[in-house]
Formats: C-alpha cells, sequence, structure tokens
C-alpha cells in the first residue's frame, strides 16, 4: 500500500519505555490506537501444588489506562506537534463494563499527560474483520443457540471502519484546528443487538436459534470462553452488551457543542456515514454453506 519509504516498522515494547521513546522520537503526530478489551491470561510457574497459576499477564487497565499515559507523557516530553488519541463512544465512569470504565480513565489520563489530545470517539467499529457482525456468524458456527443478552434491547449505532480512517486522515490534514477537542464517529442509524442478529443470519443463511438470556445467566458461559486465547465472549463483555452503545449527544446537542468548537461529528469533517447496508455483505457472504453461488439457479 505504500511506496518504498513511505513507511517503517519498528519494535517496540509498551513495558519499555526507551523503545517507546525511540519509536515516537521522529513523530510530528502520534495516533494511539492502542486497547485490549480483555485481560490477556498465562500460566506461570508456582513453588506449591498445583504448581501453575493462570497470571493476568496484561490488564484491560494496563492497555488502556497506564499504555495510553505514558505515550502522552512522552508526546509532552519530547515536544511532539499533536497526539490523536482514539477512545470509544462507550467510555463512561459510570458504565458497568469494566473496559468502557478504563477507556474513559485513559482519556483523563492523556489529556491530564498532554492537554491539546484530540480524542476520536468511534462507536462500535464494522467492517472485514470486526467484532461486531462477524460476533454473530462466528458464534453461529459454533453454537446452536446464540443469547442475546437481557433479550437483545440494548441500542448501538456502528460506524464503518474505514469512515473512522477517513476522519482520522482529515484530523492529520488540520491537526492544530483539532488540538484539545473530541471527534465523535458514529453510523446513520441505531440497532438493538437482536435487530443486527437477524440482519447478520438473513445474509449468511444460519439459522441459530436466538435465545433471550439475562445477562448473569450468560455470564455462566463467558466465565468459560474468557479463557480462549482470542475470547469470544467475556463477562465484561456480557455487562457492554446489556447497556446502550451510542454517541453521546443528540443532533441538537452536537449543534450546540460545535458552535462552542468543543466537539465535532465526522460530518463536520466532511466524512458521510456510511450505511451498514451497503458494507456487510461483501465479507460476511462468506459464512454460506456454498457461497453466494448457491442461490443462482443450475447449481443444484
Amino acid at each position: 500500500m505504500f511506496e518504498l519509504g513511505r513507511t517503517k516498522f519498528q519494535f517496540y515494547s509498551s513495558r519499555d519505555r526507551q523503545s517507546m521513546t525511540d519509536l515516537i522520537a521522529d513523530a510530528d503526530i502520534v495516533i494511539n490506537l492502542i486497547g485490549k478489551y480483555y485481560d490477556t491470561k498465562a500460566l506461570e510457574d508456582i513453588p506449591k501444588f498445583p504448581y501453575l497459576n493462570y497470571k493476568v499477564s496484561t490488564s484491560i487497565h494496563e492497555a488502556n489506562v497506564t499504555v495510553p499515559r505514558t505515550i502522552a507523557e512522552l508526546c509532552t516530553e519530547m515536544q511532539v506537534d499533536n497526539l490523536i488519541h482514539v477512545s470509544s463512544a462507550a467510555a463512561s465512569p459510570d458504565s458497568s463494563s469494566a473496559w468502557a470504565r478504563a477507556k474513559y480513565e485513559g482519556e483523563m489520563a492523556v489529556l491530564e499527560a498532554y492537554p491539546w489530545a484530540t480524542i476520536v470517539r468511534p462507536t462500535q467499529l464494522f467492517g472485514h474483520e470486526d467484532r461486531l457482525l462477524n460476533w454473530f456468524a462466528k458464534m453461529a458456527e459454533r453454537f446452536p443457540v446464540v443469547p442475546l443478552v437481557d433479550g437483545g434491547h440494548a441500542l448501538t449505532q456502528p460506524v464503518w471502519v474505514d469512515d473512522v480512517a477517513r476522519t482520522i486522515n482529515r484530523i492529520v490534514d488540520d491537526p492544530e484546528k483539532f488540538e484539545g477537542r473530541r471527534v465523535d464517529c458514529f453510523g446513520p442509524q441505531d440497532y438493538s443487538y437482536a435487530e443486527l442478529a437477524k440482519f447478520v443470519y438473513d445474509i449468511t443463511g444460519q439459522e441459530p436459534t436466538l435465545s433471550s438470556i439475562p445477562s448473569a445467566v450468560v455470564k455462566y458461559g463467558a466465565n468459560v470462553l474468557q479463557y480462549e486465547g482470542n475470547p469470544m465472549l467475556t463477562p465484561d463483555m456480557v455487562d457492554l452488551m446489556s447497556e446502550d452503545y451510542l454517541p453521546e449527544m443528540t443532533a441538537e446537542g452536537y449543534a450546540a457543542q460545535l458552535q462552542g468548537g468543543k466537539v465535532f461529528t465526522m460530518e463536520n469533517l466532511g466524512v458521510k456515514a456510511t450505511p451498514i447496508e451497503k458494507i456487510a455483505f461483501k465479507y460476511l457472504h462468506r459464512f454460506r454453506k456454498g457461497g453466494h453461488f448457491i442461490l443462482a439457479g443450475g447449481y443444484h
């Protein structure tokens, strides 16, 4: 995607401050996309029976608070011109999700260390490798019953990942304009999780049983699935799916904030939100048995 010399890849460790210093050293603009929605866990030896312990190696708090704070401190120390920190629309100190609370705490830590940072707050992302629409399809591949947490009534307003990337590009084009400001990214329409599930299965042709299950009961299964290497479901994800995942304000609220120059949206930057219906088929049809050919005459 790049001409030779346009980009470089350099080792760093989020626990090695010097390596992060080396990484940032030549940068005019730093964009932080680091985050994690679950605790990474690993086995360690212990001297007593059972001689093994399952420990947290990288926590949600470290990935979403400690690392962003370190990046912001380094940007201040090294006088980096601009820092763009990508957070989440779910960030809230009052959320029942530890991840959402950590996202909010990470924003505060960044702004404390680098007050001129631009905070980008996308809603849930959809795209070819998303963990939203693909989640429903993959769950249907693995299990005959797909849970709808508390009936799947919570609302979400997904945004196409390419639209968020375009928005960040627009910020990079004129970073001074957005210093100390927030840019909210969200799609054109909200959906309940139950509506999203039905939308996905209309495309994939999968026929799982959709079951309304209380969040407390879903957590029993999540307590087991969380130990997978890349967990499809964790207790914290259940908490997140039980709450609305929406932009913070109404259109009128954004208009008022824009007049004060405090909060921007993608539309203010000239990026029109892409409807989910225009993109989803391109990557969900692979879950069909027989792909899209199964719908064509002459193949049966």
